[in-house]
Protein backbone atom coordinates (compact mmCIF):
# COMPACT_ATOMS: atom_id res chain seq x y z
CA UNK A 1 0.00 0.00 0.00
CA UNK A 2 1.27 3.61 -1.00
CA UNK A 3 0.98 6.47 1.83
CA UNK A 4 1.05 9.78 0.34
CA UNK A 5 3.74 11.70 2.21
CA UNK A 6 5.65 8.41 3.21
CA UNK A 7 9.16 9.67 1.24
CA UNK A 8 8.89 12.91 3.16
CA UNK A 9 8.05 11.15 6.53
CA UNK A 10 11.07 9.31 5.67
CA UNK A 11 13.62 12.03 4.30
CA UNK A 12 12.46 13.93 7.76
CA UNK A 13 13.58 10.48 9.76
CA UNK A 14 16.90 10.72 8.07
CA UNK A 15 18.82 13.03 10.17
CA UNK A 16 16.99 16.00 11.26
CA UNK A 17 15.95 16.81 14.92
CA UNK A 18 12.68 15.61 15.37
CA UNK A 19 10.70 17.25 17.98
CA UNK A 20 6.76 16.97 19.12
CA UNK A 21 4.68 19.93 18.97
CA UNK A 22 2.94 21.49 22.50
CA UNK A 23 -0.42 19.60 21.58
CA UNK A 24 0.26 16.47 19.68
CA UNK A 25 -1.79 14.22 18.32
CA UNK A 26 -3.16 11.08 19.63
CA UNK A 27 -2.56 7.60 17.99
CA UNK A 28 -5.84 6.91 17.60
CA UNK A 29 -6.11 6.65 13.67
CA UNK A 30 -3.42 6.15 11.08
CA UNK A 31 -3.43 6.23 7.11
CA UNK A 32 -0.65 3.84 6.75
CA UNK A 33 1.79 1.82 8.39
CA UNK A 34 5.70 1.45 8.26
CA UNK A 35 8.49 -0.06 9.40
CA UNK A 36 12.45 2.04 9.40
CA UNK A 37 15.19 -0.31 9.79
CA UNK A 38 17.73 2.00 8.87
CA UNK A 39 19.33 2.79 12.17
CA UNK A 40 20.00 -1.04 12.32
CA UNK A 41 21.07 -1.68 8.70
CA UNK A 42 24.25 0.70 10.00
CA UNK A 43 25.58 -2.16 11.57
CA UNK A 44 23.20 -5.13 11.04
CA UNK A 45 23.15 -5.12 7.48
CA UNK A 46 21.64 -8.87 5.97
CA UNK A 47 18.50 -10.79 5.80
CA UNK A 48 17.96 -10.90 9.54
CA UNK A 49 17.07 -6.90 8.67
CA UNK A 50 14.58 -7.29 6.29
CA UNK A 51 13.06 -10.27 8.30
CA UNK A 52 12.34 -7.97 11.43
CA UNK A 53 11.25 -5.10 9.06
CA UNK A 54 8.62 -7.39 7.25
CA UNK A 55 7.67 -9.19 10.50
CA UNK A 56 7.12 -6.21 12.42
CA UNK A 57 5.27 -4.45 9.57
CA UNK A 58 2.97 -7.48 9.34
CA UNK A 59 2.57 -7.51 12.99
CA UNK A 60 1.43 -3.70 13.39
CA UNK A 61 -1.41 -3.95 10.26
CA UNK A 62 -2.51 -6.87 12.14
CA UNK A 63 -2.56 -5.11 15.34
CA UNK A 64 -3.99 -2.04 14.05
CA UNK A 65 -6.05 -3.09 11.46
CA UNK A 66 -9.21 -1.25 13.05
CA UNK A 67 -7.33 1.84 13.34
CA UNK A 68 -6.11 2.30 9.95
CA UNK A 69 -8.28 5.03 8.05
CA UNK A 70 -7.87 6.99 4.40
CA UNK A 71 -6.13 10.18 4.37
CA UNK A 72 -4.79 9.93 8.23
CA UNK A 73 -1.49 9.87 9.37
CA UNK A 74 1.44 7.46 9.16
CA UNK A 75 2.58 5.25 12.01
CA UNK A 76 6.18 4.73 11.39
CA UNK A 77 8.15 2.75 13.79
CA UNK A 78 11.62 3.04 13.96
CA UNK A 79 13.58 0.11 14.92
CA UNK A 80 16.73 1.18 16.79
CA UNK A 81 17.84 -2.31 18.43
CA UNK A 82 17.88 -5.40 17.95
CA UNK A 83 19.36 -7.79 20.08
CA UNK A 84 19.20 -11.59 20.02
CA UNK A 85 21.11 -13.43 22.47
CA UNK A 86 24.03 -16.01 21.22
CA UNK A 87 22.97 -18.69 23.15
CA UNK A 88 19.74 -19.40 23.90
CA UNK A 89 20.10 -22.86 25.48
CA UNK A 90 21.01 -21.16 28.91
CA UNK A 91 17.61 -20.76 30.56
CA UNK A 92 17.59 -22.34 34.14
CA UNK A 93 17.65 -21.28 37.28
CA UNK A 94 18.94 -18.09 38.33
CA UNK A 95 19.42 -16.32 41.51
CA UNK A 96 17.61 -17.42 44.22
CA UNK A 97 16.20 -20.11 42.49
CA UNK A 98 14.51 -18.10 39.88
CA UNK A 99 13.36 -19.43 36.92
CA UNK A 100 15.07 -17.82 34.03
CA UNK A 101 19.07 -17.23 33.36
CA UNK A 102 18.99 -13.90 31.75
CA UNK A 103 19.13 -14.63 28.08
CA UNK A 104 16.61 -12.15 26.68
CA UNK A 105 16.47 -10.88 23.08
CA UNK A 106 15.60 -7.32 23.04
CA UNK A 107 14.25 -5.03 20.27
CA UNK A 108 14.64 -1.14 20.90
CA UNK A 109 12.59 1.10 18.63
CA UNK A 110 9.91 3.80 18.77
CA UNK A 111 6.66 4.88 16.95
CA UNK A 112 5.86 8.02 15.61
CA UNK A 113 2.68 9.65 14.38
CA UNK A 114 3.67 11.21 10.77
CA UNK A 115 1.67 13.88 9.37
CA UNK A 116 1.38 14.63 5.44
CA UNK A 117 4.13 17.16 5.32
CA UNK A 118 6.56 14.98 7.14
CA UNK A 119 6.24 16.44 10.34
CA UNK A 120 6.50 14.30 13.64
CA UNK A 121 2.81 14.61 15.37
CA UNK A 122 3.57 11.92 18.76
CA UNK A 123 6.26 9.61 19.25
CA UNK A 124 6.41 6.99 21.54
CA UNK A 125 9.53 4.93 22.33
CA UNK A 126 9.31 0.94 23.42
CA UNK A 127 11.71 -1.57 24.45
CA UNK A 128 10.45 -5.20 23.71
CA UNK A 129 11.62 -8.19 26.03
CA UNK A 130 11.54 -12.00 25.78
CA UNK A 131 13.03 -14.58 26.49
CA UNK A 132 15.22 -15.99 23.63
CA UNK A 133 13.97 -19.15 23.77
CA UNK A 134 10.92 -18.13 22.26
CA UNK A 135 12.29 -19.23 18.70
CA UNK A 136 12.45 -22.65 20.10
CA UNK A 137 15.20 -25.19 20.28
CA UNK A 138 18.55 -23.14 20.15
CA UNK A 139 20.24 -25.94 18.38
CA UNK A 140 17.84 -25.53 15.49
CA UNK A 141 18.81 -23.33 12.05
CA UNK A 142 15.82 -21.89 12.04
CA UNK A 143 15.49 -20.86 15.92
CA UNK A 144 16.87 -17.46 14.94
CA UNK A 145 14.25 -16.38 12.53
CA UNK A 146 11.60 -17.47 14.62
CA UNK A 147 13.39 -15.64 17.68
CA UNK A 148 12.91 -12.07 15.68
CA UNK A 149 9.28 -12.74 14.08
CA UNK A 150 8.16 -13.65 18.25
CA UNK A 151 9.82 -10.08 19.06
CA UNK A 152 7.79 -8.24 16.19
CA UNK A 153 4.66 -9.41 17.16
CA UNK A 154 5.14 -9.06 21.04
CA UNK A 155 6.54 -5.28 19.91
CA UNK A 156 3.40 -5.05 17.84
CA UNK A 157 1.09 -5.79 20.53
CA UNK A 158 2.51 -3.99 23.17
CA UNK A 159 2.27 -0.90 20.92
CA UNK A 160 -1.56 -1.37 20.46
CA UNK A 161 -1.79 -1.76 24.08
CA UNK A 162 0.43 1.27 25.18
CA UNK A 163 -0.79 3.95 22.38
CA UNK A 164 -4.02 5.87 23.31
CA UNK A 165 -6.60 6.09 20.68
CA UNK A 166 -9.25 8.60 21.83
Amino acid sequence: MRVPGLAAAFGLLAGAVLTVPAAAQDFGRFGGIAVDVRPLQAYARGPQTEALRADLTEALRRSFSDRIVRGGPTLVVRVSGLSLTPYAGGEGFGRGGSLGGGATDYLDGEALLVGRGGEILARHPQLSALPASSGGAWYDPASERRRVAALAEHYAQWLRRRLPAQ
